[in-house]
Order: structure tokens, then sequence, then C-alpha cells
């Protein structure tokens, strides 16, 4: 099971987070988890579980932690709606590096995933082509209009929902046509009976009213064949 973790951060201050590991063995493969729009959910720490039991040493980083929560929302969510997130940018890399610091992780063996908000922070993150990261998944996040955005990116593997009318089939066939221009190795797809967070079994009901045209929801065939994705992507380049 995930446990509480604190994550220090260069200019002083501790993100909290979670973490959990393989029951034994290594240096694991790591992975960096960024949570949906919701924050720390249980349903993001059976993501890092889920990680775990496959053999990897799973970090996610609480990105409403840095300060009072009211605030911290408001800055992440401005930094989300600006597609330049240099201040998460910064959490994101603190959590690369204490991932990397662990004695059961091998540090040039780092894959990062994100769903909603998380997952377009990902994109932002992996685009400026930080050390040991060779895949990322994006799921149902934001991608930018401009493909030299994603300059210098890792692998990508992404998944949205054909029924998310707002981050839905335009944002994957973006980022598939960014990819292919770039000529970076990835795998995009969209499920049509599916909306936004199919991934992941969350209970948001008053989320899937507020955003009502995402048709939020999980999907269990959906969840199931994009999880199988994720980690055929993830294996293929981070377990040698």
């Amino acid at each position: 099971m995930a446990r509480d973790v604190e994550i220090g951060l260069p200019g002083g201050g501790r993100l909290k987070g979670a973490v959990a590991r393989p029951e034994a063995g290594g240096p694991h493969p790591g992975v960096v988890v960024l949570h949906e729009a919701f924050g720390d959910q249980p349903e993001i720490r059976a993501a890092c579980d889920r990680f775990a039991d496959h053999g990897y040493v799973a970090v996610m980083p609480d990105l409403f932690s840095d300060g009072p929560r009211a605030i911290c929302v408001a800055r992440t969510m401005k930094e989300a709606r600006s597609g330049t997130p240099s201040r998460v940018n910064g959490h994101i890399d603190a959590a690369r590096t204490w991932l990397g610091e662990q004695e059961d992780v091998d540090g040039q063996r780092i894959g990062v995933i994100g769903f909603c908000m998380g997952g377009g922070f990902a994109l932002a993150y992996v685009a400026g082509g930080p050390p040991g990261v060779r895949a990322a998944s994006v799921n149902y996040g934001m991608v930018p209009k401009e493909a030299t955005s994603l300059r210098g990116a890792c692998p990508i593997v992404g998944s949205y929902g054909g029924r998310d009318k707002v981050v839905g089939r335009s944002h994957a066939e973006r980022l598939s046509d960014h990819l292919e221009a770039l000529g970076i190795e990835h795998d995009v797809k969209v499920y049509d009976d599916a909306g936004h967070s199919f991934m992941t079994q969350g209970s948001h009901s008053v989320g899937k009213l507020v955003f009502l045209p995402m048709r939020l929801g999980y999907v269990a065939d959906a969840a199931a064949d994009a999880w199988q994705r994720v980690f055929a992507f993830f294996d293929a380049r981070l377990i040698d």
C-alpha cells in the first residue's frame, strides 16, 4: 500500500505525497504519478500501488501541499490553464530527483504518468528532457497548440475518452499530430465509449455535475486496455 512521504524542495519547504514500492529487490525503475485536479485521492494512490505491483517504485507528489491548500490549488490551476507550469515543473522535478535518489530505484529508468490536469503537467515536464526520464503517459491531459512546445519529449503513450467534449478526441488528435511531426515515438488512442477520468475508480459526484461535458467516470473495459498499453510501453523502455 502507498504510504505517506515528504519530498524536499530545492529552495526550502516540502511537498507531501505518497510512495509505493515492490515487496523486495531492486534497483527498480521508478515512476512519478501526477494526480488529477481533485488532488491526492485514493484512486491516485491506487495507481501508485498498481505500479508497485508491476515492479516499479511509484511516487505521487501532492501538488497542492506547498503552503495553504486554497492558495496552492489556485496557483496550480492558473499554471495548468496557462500551459507554462514553471512552479509545478519544479515540484515534479523535485519528486523525480527524490525518486532517483532512493536506494531501490535506478534513477536512469524513470517514467512519468499524469491524469487529467496531471496529464497536461506530465506533457509539459517531459518536453524539457529531464534526466533519466525515458517514457511518459498522458491520460486525458490538455495538449499545447504548438508542436514546438513538445520538442525534446521522450516517447509518449496517451489515452483519451471519445465522450469527453472538453479534453477528448480533439486533444488526442492534436497530440498524435504533434508527436508525428516531431518524430517522437508514440501510442495515442481514443476510447469511444469512455469520457474523462475513465482509468481510475474515483467517486466525484459533484465533479460529474460541474464537469458534465467531460462525462467523468470509470469505464472498466477501456481502463483495462489503457493500463495494458501503459505497462507495455513503459516496460519496453524502462525494464532492461
